[in-house]
């Protein structure tokens, strides 16, 4: 039992960084990491503030110490991969002394476009996701989910996360409603990336958020995504992305899963 993608108040989430220990031990958890999505330099809800990201790191480091020998805790950052705005993780990485950090994207910038216009791909409005596609990229599905999944193998080329983030949720909001995940031209996307991700030696998150939260009927990346990624030996960890102490084990049947398909790299130890 390990969680590695936990959203505190320090950020978007709910409850304090003790409470998530609390619930781990409950639970028999053997290793918990804290990743608050990292400082952005513009105004938004849910981005852990700059001037509170030294106070983060020293309360996950305080309490490393106080739980050593019961549970492994961790300090990371999810951070996001922005052109233009964040590009290099290793100045935060290194500023916070990090154990790992989880390189998303949930903001997608038109390549061809205006650098400060950016489609927001994930939150719960869909109406937002549809707003940006018309603004960003004129409606233009294709393009957006290429210029997403660019973004997404630029951010593993510059940046080695230590682990990457649901790196498929782009079709959350699409809900097979744009584009289908059997087109041709969108398994091509998804088998470059899985590519770059091998070539890095990234971990894989599987990302169980969606179902619990009834916003899509598979995890992130698809089982059969799973399938090919065991073909490539790509690593895996299973996050649940909580936001509350009671998500952390919210697994949704993906330990079974792995289990089921025999995969063979899934970690579920320390970082």
């Amino acid at each position: 039992m390990v969680n590695y993608h936990t959203h505190s108040c320090y950020c978007d989430g709910h409850g304090e960084l003790r409470d998530y220990i609390d619930y781990a031990l409950a639970h028999d958890f053997t290793a918990l990491g804290f990743s608050s999505h990292a400082p952005v330099p513009f105004e938004n809800k849910f981005a852990l503030r700059d001037a509170d990201f030294p106070a983060y790191c020293t309360d996950v480091r305080r309490l490393q110490a106080e739980f050593d020998g019961r549970v492994a805790i961790r300090l990371g950052l999810e951070i996001d991969y922005i052109p233009g705005v964040l590009e290099d993780f290793s100045r935060l990485v290194t500023r916070g002394g990090l154990d790992y950090c989880i390189g998303s994207v949930h903001l997608v910038a038109n390549p061809d476009g205006d650098p400060s216009q950016l489609w927001f791909i994930d939150g719960g409005k869909r109406e937002v996701y549809d707003e940006g596609l018309q603004r960003v990229f004129g409606g233009d599905i294709r393009k957006g989910v290429q210029a997403f999944f660019r973004q997404t193998c630029d951010m593993l080329e510059r940046n080695r996360p230590t682990i990457i983030g649901h790196f498929n949720k782009i079709v959350m909001h699409n809900a097979g409603r744009y584009f289908s995940e059997q087109d041709a031209w969108y398994r091509t996307l998804v088998a470059d990336t899985l590519d770059q991700i091998a070539a890095c030696g990234t971990i894989c998150e599987i990302n169980t958020r969606g179902i619990y939260r009834r916003r899509h009927d598979d995890f992130y990346p698809s089982r059969e995504i799973i399938r090919q990624m065991d073909a490539m030996r790509i690593p895996v960890v299973v996050s649940s992305d909580a936001h509350d102490p009671c998500d952390l084990d919210n697994f949704c049947g993906a330990y079974e899963y792995l289990h089921e398909i025999g995969y063979r790299n899934v970690l579920t130890g320390g970082l």
